[in-house]
């Protein structure tokens, strides 16, 4: 995904315009691996095994891509030490941790509703022919 370059009269963080900055982040971020990586990271340093078997289910291509977006992002740090083999660690940036509050409030939020959603989904499914 290419950077879009914008206009000047135009607001970067204005989520509501097709072509903002902000749209751009929110498609990249707003997946499910992303999330569950930032989550897993937390206030830790993680290889990159250490984040696999964290992340359960994620395959190794997907791991690699999303870190990537998300170093891309400025969201994660990745540090290579020169040992053989190399190394890797990921640490969350300053701005990836602002953004695990929300995700924890996300988690929160599915634990205290899920039984509500539950139950919506067995009604939803009942009520289908």
């Amino acid at each position: 995904m290419g950077t879009k370059q914008l206009s000047d009269s135009v607001d970067p963080a204005d989520v509501t315009r097709a072509d903002s900055l902000a749209r751009e982040i929110f498609t990249d971020i707003a997946n499910k691996w992303a999330l569950l990586i930032i989550e897993a990271i937390g206030e830790r340093t993680l290889r990159f095994s250490e984040l696999r078997d964290e992340v359960d289910g994620i395959s190794h291509k997907m791991l690699t891509q999303n870190l990537r977006m998300l170093e891309r992002n400025g969201l994660i740090e990745r540090t290579v030490h020169p040992t053989v083999p190399p190394r890797v660690e990921y640490t969350l940036t300053e701005p990836g941790r602002a953004l695990r509050v929300t995700i924890d409030g996300m988690c929160d939020w599915t634990h205290r509703y899920i039984g509500h959603i539950e139950q919506a989904r067995d009604r939803f499914e009942a009520a289908r022919p």
